[in-house]
């Protein structure tokens, strides 16, 4: 299914299951199927925030967890429209990969035993194979910055975690999300400006959406 063609058809089936009159198990599970191809793209775009994830597992490993979590929402949320569906979809792999980075991170966990090229000396980081830089190495600061963003991204008001969703997991231009919700491209900005604002007050500073 083409992407232009995924929220008429989400739509169309929300509008069946609104009216009561088809089978609700089959349009919960078309609209899943729907979902989950859709799921597998974000994941894949929301990974290459979590270098310590992407060491140990891929993004079918992520999808087929977030899916689970999907399944079991479907059954307890009452979808107003086709975005609140991507949102969902979205929400369930974050969640997913903010509980296996803080997993990754513990002490007790296995990875935190598993040797990597990167080597801590009194002269700073270096490789243990010359120029064999270990790209899935991540320093325990980047980890705390990146949870500490989702976590205030969860804090945001609806409206403004979906506007950053739309920009951050999902690669919508300003222009688009314009569109989408019939706002201005300069009201989008001014809004995305001030999530900026308040997520950097909110992490001290630090600006991760820079």
């Amino acid at each position: 299914m083409a992407a232009d063609d995924v929220e008429p058809r989400i739509g169309a089936l929300l509008e069946r299951l609104a009216d009561g009159t088809a089978d609700a198990n089959a349009i919960r599970s078309e609209l899943f199927d729907i979902a989950y191809a859709r799921m597998q793209s974000l994941a894949s775009r929301m990974i290459r925030g979590f270098p310590a994830v992407r060491r140990w597992d891929d993004t079918a490993d992520v999808v087929q967890a977030a899916a689970l979590r999907l399944h079991r929402a479907l059954a307890d949320v009452d979808l107003r429209d086709p975005r609140h569906l991507l949102r969902l979809a979205a929400l369930q792999i974050r969640r997913e990969l903010l509980d296996l980075a803080r997993r990754y991170s513990s002490p007790d966990s296995f990875a935190a035993h598993q040797e990597t090229n990167a080597l801590a000396t009194a002269d700073g980081v270096v490789m243990k194979v010359d120029r064999a830089a270990d790209p899935l190495a991540e320093p325990a600061d980047r980890l705390e910055s990146w949870t500490r963003l989702h976590d205030a991204v969860a804090t945001l008001p609806d409206d403004d975690r979906e506007l950053f969703e739309l920009v951050w997991f999902m690669g919508a231009t300003q222009h688009d999300i314009a569109a989408l919700t019939g706002s201005s491209p300069r009201t989008v900005r001014r809004r995305w400006d001030e999530i900026k604002r308040r997520l950097v007050a909110a992490l001290d500073g630090d600006n991760p959406t820079a």
